[in-house]
């Protein structure tokens, strides 16, 4: 294993200048750093971790917090976090998962402890208990979600509300009158997590101004579940002709019952969802759908904690515009005999 001492011996200059270069504490001369980072990398020399943070009071880590709850799609959140973990790799970070629904605790555990120099929260809810500490310290901390107040906060997240307003606009258009919104588990509502309350203001505001009548059902998933909440529906509303699915593990079921049931898909009713592009192309009827950006939203929450990091970033929100793309599931609402 390649040490310290034996890089400066290559560089020609002292253990401690080779030690100035990797901290960044002294000014070092543009041709000395180049002939130390030389030799570093010929050499193929790594800092001890634990020497370099002594040294530098940095950890390089990031804390990303995402509780995996048994009510959301693990897919999805997974796929944020490696996309936060590939980002965070090019800027010379390395990722600490933590996974507990721990809530505040985590934040204090990290603030309090050292164990990273900054902090990715996931899972937001509108009145998140996590936000207070975020506010009290100094620690940057990024959000990939949106809550009620982004005072002090910096988040990323794909525009929810515009989202809902797009698929009620593509259902508008198509003479659709009557949607159904088939979403989350309801304790995704219950906790009022952020994602999925904005979706439905969206829906709602833009079906209201658009004359339409929307029913949201929350669903936990599955093909029992969903035959509950689509005999609710069609009970409730027997007109319905248009469906919105905000639940990945309801789209498939929702397309058998609706076999099952002989109505044809686009040609009876359209079905809109808002999922990852997998689930839309590998449903039974390819979906038209929003997509959500995981690695794009991953990406952006790095690069926003990067520059808070390096003392270049500011507080601010960033919403990524919704895309949909139209595919076999939606159509022409049916003539009413």
């Amino acid at each position: 294993m390649v040490t310290l001492a034996e890089v400066a011996q290559h560089a020609g200059v002292s253990a401690s200048t080779v030690s100035y270069v990797l901290s960044g504490k002294r000014s070092i001369s543009a041709t000395t750093r180049q002939r130390v980072e030389q030799s570093i990398r010929e050499l193929g020399y790594h800092p001890n971790a634990g020497a370099r943070a002594l040294a530098s009071s940095r950890s390089n880590i990031i804390a990303l917090m995402i509780p995996l709850r048994t009510d959301m799609y693990v897919p999805v959140m997974m796929e944020i976090a490696i996309a936060v973990a590939t980002t965070a790799r090019t800027h010379g970070y390395d990722v600490l998962l933590l996974t507990g629904e721990e809530g505040p605790d985590a934040v204090r555990r990290v603030t309090g402890s050292g164990l990273a120099d900054a902090m990715i929260l996931m899972d937001v809810q509108l009145d998140d208990e996590r936000l207070p500490l975020l506010r009290g310290t100094d620690q940057p901390s990024v959000l990939i979600g949106l809550p009620a107040d982004t005072t002090g906060l910096t988040c990323v997240d794909l525009d929810f509300k515009a989202t809902g307003a797009l698929c009620v606009e593509h259902l508008a258009m198509l003479g659709h009158r009557d949607i159904a919104v088939i979403g989350e588990a309801p304790a995704v509502y219950e906790r009022h997590t952020g994602f999925a309350e904005r979706t439905l203001d969206g829906l709602r505001l833009r079906s209201q101004e658009l004359g339409m009548r929307l029913l949201h059902r929350p669903c936990e998933g599955g093909y029992d579940a969903m035959a509950v909440t689509l005999a609710r529906i069609l009970d409730e509303r027997p007109g319905t002709t248009g469906f919105v699915v905000q639940n990945e593990s309801a789209v498939e079921p929702l397309l058998a019952l609706l076999r099952q049931q002989g109505r044809a898909v686009p040609e009876d009713v359209s079905v809109v969802a808002v999922c990852p592009d997998q689930v839309a192309v590998q449903a039974s009827v390819r979906l038209t759908s929003v997509s959500i950006p995981a690695q794009e939203m991953g990406r952006h929450a790095v690069e926003q904690l990067v520059a808070k990091l390096d003392g270049r970033g500011s507080d601010e929100v960033v919403l990524i515009a919704p895309e949909l793309t139209i595919r076999a599931s939606t159509g022409p609402a049916p003539s009413q005999s």
